[in-house]
């Protein structure tokens, strides 16, 4: 099965987002329609509440639109033990839902609060909780028939290079590679598959510019800024080498999917039919599928 039949996407790729202000939420009915005219067969289930969270509404919302559910982004608490039983309690909750609706992927991601306050350096005994917490939520995962992936992300105690490297070292946790987040923590995703090629679980598809990279994190931008900005363009037009990353992972034997998640926000009304985030998507679409063409050459 070649990359682009493993190619879902994800809401935030038509500005869906959960923070307060980040831009118009396009109808539910519209953003699935329009994932499954570019030909998508899945997608990750967005921020909480765009989509039913009733396991048979959901499904049946999909399969009206021939998509299947593929993953969602899970915030985690996962270094303080304080919250250990809240954690597991909305993992166990999570799960639950994504198994019914038959996902495949549970993607942790490690916030700092549940309210995303600002990220912190940990202590020693901090990161040992977090490792301890990555496997009982793996328990909670497999007995649920899903993957559990930690979804390294600006802004959580997973961000940078060193703090990616610590998890590895420290735990048996596969990765989703997102490769735009990756590279804003300053690691190369293409040298991240080169060296650990067996952790990568889900690979999360974002081209980057990384010169607005560099203002997010010299503090010039806040997250919506720099996507406003333009951080993440289309695939293709940005700094990361894309094709590096996929022609990487595929000759390296991997079978995983991956997800178009190229964020974006709406400024302003509703974009007329055929307009708006669809015309980013369709772009990297045409330059992915191109790739695939010239790696079958």
């Amino acid at each position: 099965m070649s990359f682009m039949q493993r190619m879902a996407t994800a809401p935030i790729s038509w500005g869906i987002c959960e923070v307060p202000g980040w831009g118009m939420q396009l109808p539910v009915d519209r953003v699935l329609s329009e994932m499954a005219e570019l030909g998508f067969p899945a997608t990750e289930l967005g921020s909480e509440g765009y989509l039913p969270s009733d396991p048979s509404e959901l499904s049946s919302l999909l399969r009206e639109h021939n998509l299947d559910l593929l993953a969602a982004f899970i915030p985690v608490l996962v270094h303080d033990p304080a919250e250990a039983d809240e954690t597991l309690r909305r993992c166990e909750q999570s799960a639950a839902l994504l198994q019914s609706a038959g996902a495949t992927y549970f993607n942790s991601s490690p916030v700092t609060t549940w309210d995303w306050a600002p990220r912190r350096e940990l202590s020693g005994a901090e990161w040992d909780h977090t490792m301890t917490m990555f496997a009982r939520i793996e328990e909670i995962t497999e007995a649920h028939g899903l993957t559990q992936v930690l979804h390294e992300h600006y802004g959580t105690i997973v961000e940078t290079k060193d703090e990616i490297q610590r998890v590895v070292d420290n735990s048996d946790i596969r990765f989703v590679l997102d490769t735009a987040h990756f590279a804003v923590g300053g690691y190369d995703p293409a040298d991240f598959v080169n060296a650990h090629a067996d952790r990568v679980g889900l690979v999360h598809i974002k081209d980057c510019d990384l010169a607005v990279a560099k203002r997010l994190n010299d503090g010039e931008l806040s997250l919506m800024e720099a996507v406003q900005g333009g951080i993440f363009p289309t695939v293709g037009r940005g700094d990361l080498d894309i094709d590096r990353v996929i022609r990487s992972l595929e000759s390296g034997g991997y079978t995983g999917w991956y997800v178009l998640e190229q964020d974006v926000a709406i400024i302003g009304g509703e974009p007329v039919s055929g307009k708006g985030p669809i015309e980013g998507v369709r772009a990297s679409v045409d330059y992915l599928r191109a790739l695939e063409g010239r790696m079958a050459a």
